[in-house]
């Protein structure tokens, strides 16, 4: 049996990832605020704003489970804060959006590293960003998780060498995150007509076929040898 936990899995591409793999011989975990009825998969409503409830609610599962074939972890969640300068950005939205965003992934990674010692095949893909090589005005928060998600990655593989780790930026994909990018008031978010013009212009991703390509590029045997990628390049 193999084992896939998902964060961020209630919409766009985590319930895209859970999807695809929702398949015979697979146990998947969906984490979110929500439940989504479509899926085919257990589901937890945690809110990873408050991430320590979170990882002791997966340290204990992966306590009372085990026998696994392989293990793998992926650090999908993430949430925006009003894009703008971090100077009008309310305290509480800033707080929420480092904690799902870093702390959470952090935190779940610990436990997952420290309960699944016996699994033979272990892999983290935590879902990065371009955004986290390149820093853009308005995003301050996203850019610093996505650019810390890199480094604990990079961190992981050393401490880990038997385990997979990736941190894997997936191309600009059309969600709500894109939504609310687009809807920006340009006075505060300069980059805001570019999002415009990537929806005009036909270049964004839908969450299906980028769950596609991610679990594709999660099944390959030379995973974890790049640490920090992009889906694009792969």
């Amino acid at each position: 049996m193999h084992l896939y936990i998902v964060t961020g899995s209630s919409r766009g591409l985590g319930a895209a990832l859970v999807e695809q793999l929702s398949q015979p011989g697979n146990t998947v975990i969906g984490i979110a605020r929500r439940q989504n009825a479509a899926l085919q998969a257990e589901q937890w409503a945690l809110d990873l704003a408050d991430p320590p409830a979170a990882a002791e609610r997966l340290q204990a599962w992966l306590q009372a489970h085990t026998g696994w074939h392989s293990a793998t972890l992926i650090n999908n969640a993430a949430l925006l804060s009003q894009p703008g300068p971090l100077a009008a950005t309310p305290l509480a939205e800033l707080s929420a959006a480092l904690r799902v965003g870093l702390e959470a992934p952090a935190l779940l990674s610990r436990v997952f590293l420290a309960e699944t010692a016996a699994v033979p095949l272990r892999r983290i893909l935590n879902i990065s960003s371009g955004l986290g090589r390149r820093a853009m005005a308005g995003s301050a928060s996203y850019c610093a998780v996505k650019a810390g998600l890199d480094h604990l990655s990079r961190a992981l593989a050393l401490e880990a060498p038997d385990v997979g780790v990736v941190s894997l930026a997936p191309g600009v994909i059309d969600t709500d995150m894109q939504v609310q990018l687009r809807g920006a008031d340009p006075a505060s978010f300069p980059e805001q007509a570019r999002f415009q013009g990537l929806k005009e212009g036909g270049q964004l991703q839908t969450s299906g076929d980028t769950a596609a390509a991610i679990v594709r590029y999660l099944m390959r045997p030379d995973f974890g040898k790049t640490v920090v990628s992009d889906i694009r390049d792969a």
